[in-house]
Formats: C-alpha cells, structure tokens, sequence
C-alpha cells in the first residue's frame, strides 16, 4: 500500500505541474479569465492532495498499514477525480452542470485528511 500510495501521489503530482503548464501556455488565449481561474483552481488543489498523498505513503512507513490510512488514502485520490477533474471539464467545456460534482470531491479531500487526523489522535492514545 505505501508503495502504491507513493507511485500515486508522484504521478499525480507531475500530472498537476503538467496541467498547470498546459494551462499557463496552451489555455490563457484560448478559454476565457474567468474559466482560466477555475481550471487553476483545480490544479492548485490537485497539486495539494497528490502531496497529501505521498504524507500518507509516508506516515504508512512510520506507522504501519490502518483501515483509516487506507480510506484516507483512497479519498485524496477520489477527491482530485471529482474536485479537480470537473473543475477542469467545467472550464474546458463550459458545460455548467460539472459544477455540481465539485463539492463532492471538496467532501472527499475534507473526509480524508479527517481521516489521517483521527489515525493520528488514536495512535496517541496507543502511548
């Protein structure tokens, strides 16, 4: 799992500099200032959560494998399909309705570093 979770968190990462480096040279003439904003949105965030990912990956190696490092995992990833992918269709495509599964991905990045968090208060417990 930490392995996985470390490819993961790289590959999402160097995806998040190359669609921001798409956006800056290929988008800033071609979509609108405002959709331009909101494609940056998505891969400011994304960039965020792909290193939530590799914490994860890393806190796996300190810690050890848990159900809740697992979920927490399992939600970034989630979270960056759902937040960042439809803020970039939405921008891409205009199509308004992508906007409602923005939140849903908001819900999953907020879901997984809660669930880090608890990992984390219950190992100290553990002591």
């Amino acid at each position: 799992m930490q392995r996985r979770l470390m490819a993961w968190g790289a590959i999402l990462a160097m995806l998040s500099v190359a669609f921001g480096a798409f956006g800056a040279h290929m988008l800033k003439d071609a979509i609108s200032e405002e959709d331009l904003q909101v494609y940056q949105t998505g891969v400011h965030y994304h960039m965020i959560h792909a290193l939530g990912l590799i914490l994860i990956a890393l806190v796996i190696g300190q810690w050890g494998e848990s159900p809740r490092l697992k979920w927490a995992g399992r939600l970034l990833c989630l979270g960056i399909i759902l937040f960042s992918g439809s803020l970039y269709a939405l921008s891409l495509s205009g199509i308004s309705v992508l906007g409602a599964i923005t939140p849903l991905g908001g819900v999953c990045f907020l879901a997984g570093w809660l669930c880090l968090a608890w990992e984390a208060l219950s190992r100290g417990q553990k002591a």
